[in-house]
């Protein structure tokens, strides 16, 4: 999935310089536009000296923490969306991060389809949409008129479904974990100790699945789920 004509200008701030140009040169590839900053001072330079659509912020940082840029930025009215990418992977910390500004949060190690699905998302929230019109196979889910369909059927479902549906879309043929899907669709604290998350899988399943000799929706065992749209 490409971004949109005109590349959407990322920064990455983040001191391992071997992640930093991992993730620049994987977001290049995929249409966007990136920078490195390996520090907080020069984070904090070049997120208010030049024009930037995201930032993906670390919270271990040298000259100055992650968390210190970001409440600054935002303490001087910096509206340009933050993603935390960091291994301070707890609740507290996420929790922290969100309430300190940022508008989303994705612990390491992080897989690059999540990633790329959560830089997608805060984009179209901030009106640099992607992709509006997600497919798989026969499947359609249109994001602006909110409407899903199976070739000619139209599928109606509950916005927690679409919701679902959206996030298998956008991290097609990869396997995703119930604690991921919990994750993107419920929120960090969610209880992943029950099985709604399986529930509203069978939910979809048969909204979108029954009926059609090309299933969508499969069963990875001992690893969650995948949509799969390979032939």
């Amino acid at each position: 999935m490409k971004p949109p004509t005109e590349k959407p200008h990322v920064l990455i701030i983040e001191d391992e310089h071997k992640l930093a140009r991992s993730i620049a040169e994987h977001l290049a590839g995929e249409g966007y536009a990136p920078g490195i900053a390996l520090d907080g001072l020069e984070g904090l330079a070049r997120a208010l000296g030049e024009q930037w659509d995201i930032i993906i912020l670390d919270l271990s940082l040298p000259k100055k923490s992650g968390m210190q840029l970001l409440r600054e930025l935002r303490n001087q009215g910096y509206l340009t969306p933050v993603l935390i990418l960091s291994a301070r992977g707890g609740t507290g910390d996420r929790v922290k991060g969100l309430r300190a500004g940022a508008d989303d949060y994705l612990g390491k190690p992080f897989d690059s389809a999540e990633l790329l699905a959560r830089l997608e998302a805060i984009l179209r929230r901030s009106g640099r949409g992607t992709d509006m019109v997600l497919t798989a196979a026969d499947l359609t889910l249109d994001l602006v008129g909110r409407t899903v369909k199976r070739g000619r059927e139209v599928i109606d479902l509950s916005p927690r479904e679409f919701s679902l549906l959206e996030y298998f879309l956008r991290n097609k043929n990869h396997v995703l974990t119930r604690k991921r899907i919990a994750e993107a669709v419920w929120g960090y604290t969610f209880d992943t100790g029950t099985n709604i998350v399986n529930v509203y899988i069978a939910y979809l399943r048969k909204a979108i699945d029954d009926g059609h000799a090309k299933k969508l929706i499969h069963t990875v065992p001992g690893q969650g789920y995948i949509l799969k749209d390979k032939k």
